[in-house]
């Protein structure tokens, strides 16, 4: 079992009203979970679930209204530790361009790191190591601005991983782009995770991306609905639809097979699962 990086206890966030005509929104309603270390969790739930404020809980952008937040060890709400805290978990938001700082990609990567104070010679490995880790080396000296959706997303995730983050945490920061920058940037975070052991934490709409996932949890009006894998997580398909969301199209299309008298499994989310459950069924009638 892995070691525990976030751990939220009896976790609430209660957003203000402004005015006696403004009620306030309980966004996050006492969650209880822990993100393991390098574990990739994908978080999904309709809009205004809760997804983006419990984003902003796991590296102290928010505190707790009640309850707490730990990372490493470490609660939020310890302002001379924030530093530590936000290092240790990096956040990639939805438009790129709101994180874009630098005239060109290296300068905008080496920002944090110039911030930190590190050494001039340290940022330079770190920056070109990032780089090439998320596969923009080659874009190095030009404007970020310029860049694909895509692209600026992976300059984002450089800036981040270049302070070498234990977690990185993404809201809906794919959202915003085409199937091919989705692509890309769902690359980067697999090998990230896969291969570097980074913890990944993607909170997202698009029921594909959740499903390659180690883990899914589903929230309504803040509170945790469903937590499990993938398939055990998108074969409740009623469940899923009743919370306002979609399943993936594969699952989607063994349940409606399922309700006309077939007999297939609803842990399928991929195409060459399908393919071999629906083979298996024909060779069975024939």
């Amino acid at each position: 079992m892995n070691s525990v990086l976030i751990r939220m206890d009896d976790t609430s966030y209660v957003y203000k009203g402004h005015s006696e005509d403004v009620p306030e929104v309980r966004a996050i309603d006492g969650i209880e979970y822990s993100f393991e270390e390098g574990n990739f969790v994908a978080v999904i739930g309709r809009n205004g679930s809760g997804k983006s404020t419990l984003a902003r809980l796991l590296n102290a952008l928010l505190l707790p209204s009640k309850g707490s937040v730990h990372v490493l060890g470490i609660i939020t709400t310890d302002a001379k530790r924030l530093w530590e805290i936000r290092k240790n978990v990096g956040m990639v938001f939805q438009n790129p361009d709101n994180q874009i700082v630098g005239t060109t990609v290296e300068e905008d990567v080496a920002f944090g790191l110039e911030n930190m104070g590190v050494e001039p010679s340290e940022i330079r490995l770190r920056v070109d190591q990032a780089m090439k880790t998320v596969g923009i080396d080659e874009y190095a000296e030009h404007a970020p601005h310029l860049l694909s959706g895509g692209q600026k997303q992976r300059v984002a995730i450089a800036g981040i991983l270049a302070m070498k983050p234990n977690c990185i945490v993404l809201d809906e920061a794919t959202s915003m782009l085409d199937p091919s920058g989705r692509r890309e940037v769902m690359d980067v975070l697999r090998k990230l995770n896969r291969k570097d052991g980074i913890t990944v934490i993607h909170i997202t709409h698009h029921m594909d991306e959740a499903g390659l996932a180690d883990r899914v949890v589903v929230i309504d009006r803040g509170k945790i609905m469903i937590k499990s894998t993938p398939k055990q997580v998108f074969s409740k398909v009623e469940e899923i639809q009743s919370l306002g969301l979609d399943v993936p199209m594969v699952t989607e299309l063994f349940h409606e097979l399922n309700l006309r008298g077939f007999r297939l499994p609803l842990e399928v989310l991929d195409i060459d699962d399908a393919y071999e459950e629906l083979d298996r069924l024909l060779a069975s009638r024939e």
